[in-house]
């Protein structure tokens, strides 16, 4: 199946954030076949590291709900769920998700990644992460981002400390995945512009 198509110049998107190789937006509802699309290519590669979803979930008319939720979230300021394009052709490459956006002293979001199956081991989330980061940080103007993975995940790990996030823990039992009740390494990384106030 093809999961690509041109970008146009002006998408009808709140955000986009543009690296080299990427273009990072919130597509709007009527691309829900484009990232459904996505999530039957990559479902097997990427059952081991997410939570067991009804079928109710893979529902065509459940990707547009989740897409305009996803407008609304940033709109209200909760969370910014973005997809990353494959510039050169439209492609859907993988997702980025900051969630549970907290005002106040906090200042936080936690932060999730996925990426397909096809794009492995090109630099391409770290590229994401770096300008989506950014965002987050001077344009949100959060003060920490929090992330979690797997002892096992050694490639997100890697990842994480590339992107110079720091271990603060390790917590037993923390997230139900594919099933299983998982460990999870809690790493973070702080705004440096906001470390004074």
């Amino acid at each position: 199946m093809n999961h690509a198509r041109t970008i146009p110049a002006a998408r009808m998107s709140p955000i986009q954030i543009t690296t080299a190789r990427l273009l990072l937006d919130i597509p709007p509802p009527e691309d829900a076949p484009l990232l459904a699309t996505f999530d039957d290519v990559n479902r097997r590669h990427l059952a081991r590291w997410e939570p067991i979803r009804d079928l109710n979930w893979y529902a065509p008319e459940s990707y547009g709900q989740r897409q305009q939720q996803a407008i609304e979230q940033f709109a209200a300021g909760s969370a910014l769920h973005l997809v990353l394009h494959d510039k050169a052709t439209g492609s859907v490459v993988g997702k980025c998700s900051y969630t549970n956006i907290v005002r106040g002293p906090f200042l936080a979001c936690n932060l999730g990644y996925s990426l397909g199956a096809a794009w492995q081991g090109r630099g391409l989330m770290l590229e994401a992460l770096k300008a989506a980061n950014h965002y987050v940080f001077n344009e949100l103007g959060l003060h920490r981002i929090m992330a979690a993975y797997m002892p096992l995940n050694e490639r997100s790990g890697r990842l994480l400390k590339r992107l110079g996030f720091e271990r603060e823990g390790l917590a037993r039992s923390y997230l139900c995945i594919a099933g299983q009740w998982e460990d999870h390494v809690l790493t973070s990384l702080i705004n440096p512009a906001t470390v004074r106030v």
